[in-house]
């Protein structure tokens, strides 16, 4: 009887709770910047000058006088990042199955009980282990390549230093992750609960399942055009954007097709003039 009145008086831990808390505010905002980081790389979309004007406006490069932009921005904007995805990486680990026994067990609950919502948890879990080694690759070379946001060599990573894989695998896994995260937020923390739980949750799950396909959409298409414009600009590796070299180009290629079409007018004269000879 003193022990279990000792035990009883005990004070429990906050440390859990908080624990969790930090969890989830990391979480949100790290899923609202993928959203937007989402949107901003889309931009590719619109044309690489588009592309790059977002990148030079994200490095305040209407501030500078040569235009150039202040990549350190981006160096503290991507530690930033880095920071909170590697202090939600570290929250989430402590719910993560640590041995192969756990995670038999949770499979069989999981088969058992075919619980969508659970699912959703066990997908998160997968993702997450694979975001903790792709996503650190992708945040470590924008971490000490600040001033590499640039349509072309943007490309030159995917095509000429073969990272469209990784990108792809993390793309994926991202949209998957970070979808799910906000609408287990919204679930846990009874946001937009409404008057009727269960009609709210369904709707909660519809609007995620749309916006994982939006993003995975922007994603994955911005991902091919990358890829194109990397295969084109294989010859000029490690070339900067510039409206200036664009415009140089065009009016070469229209001096090499202008060339082109008068000497095959030449030769379609030499040749009709053989023919009457």
């Amino acid at each position: 009887m003193d022990s279990y009145s000792i035990e009883s008086n005990k004070k429990k831990s906050r440390m859990p709770a908080r624990l969790d808390f930090a969890q989830s505010g990391t979480g949100l905002i790290l899923g609202i910047f993928m959203w937007a980081h989402m949107i901003l790389v889309g931009s590719i979309l619109l044309g690489k000058g588009a592309f790059n004007f977002v990148a030079k406006t994200m490095e305040l490069a209407f501030l500078s006088d040569t235009g150039h932009g202040f990549p350190v921005i981006v160096f503290f904007a991507v530690f930033i990042v880095f920071t909170l995805f590697i202090t939600h990486a570290l929250l989430g680990v402590r719910k993560f199955p640590i041995s192969w026994k756990q995670h038999r067990i949770i499979r069989d609950q999981m088969q058992m009980m075919n619980h969508t919502d659970t699912n959703l948890w066990y997908i998160q879990v997968v993702t997450g282990f694979i975001m903790f080694f792709a996503g650190s690759v992708h945040l470590y070379i924008m971490l000490t390549n600040p001033g590499a946001i640039d349509p072309y060599l943007s490309a030159d990573r995917m095509v000429s230093y073969n990272m469209w894989p990784l990108y792809l695998i993390l793309l994926i896994c991202v949209e998957l992750h970070g979808t799910i995260g906000l609408y287990r937020l919204c679930m846990k923390w009874g946001w937009f609960a409404g008057k009727d739980p269960r009609k709210s949750r369904q709707t909660m799950k519809k609007m995620k399942n749309r916006a994982t396909i939006f993003f995975l959409t922007i994603g994955i298409l911005a991902l091919l055009v990358f890829i194109v414009i990397g295969i084109k600009h294989r010859d000029n590796v490690g070339e900067k954007y510039s409206k200036q070299n664009t415009v140089i180009k065009k009016i070469q290629s229209g001096e090499e097709f202008f060339a082109q079409n008068t000497v095959q007018g030449l030769e379609k004269m030499q040749s009709a003039d053989l023919i009457h000879q």
